[in-house]
């Protein structure tokens, strides 16, 4: 599946990192991506919230340098959230 065919991220596994730090965000998506590579979960939702935009950018520097993420984008239908594909 590709991230232009996703409609809804219900169905994705993801992870919500409202209330912490940059820091430790960046562990816990660091985490998920690893768990997800594992389990064979080719897509994930990562739920950074709106607010200053601290942690998506935090979040989107991590993808970025990731090489177990093929690309990422914030979900059309809500930017509080990004979905990425996973290189499995």
């Amino acid at each position: 599946m590709e991230l232009k065919e996703v409609i809804f991220v219900n169905d994705l596994p993801s992870i919500d990192l409202h209330g912490l730090d940059r820091d430790t965000a960046r562990v816990k998506v660091l985490e998920f991506i690893k768990d997800n590579k594992t389990m064979k979960n080719d897509i994930i939702c990562i739920v950074h919230g709106v607010g200053s935009g601290t942690i998506k950018q935090e979040v989107h520097n991590t993808l970025k340098r990731s090489k177990d993420i093929k690309e990422y984008k914030l979900f059309y239908n809500n930017v509080g959230c990004t979905i990425a594909k996973i290189s499995i």
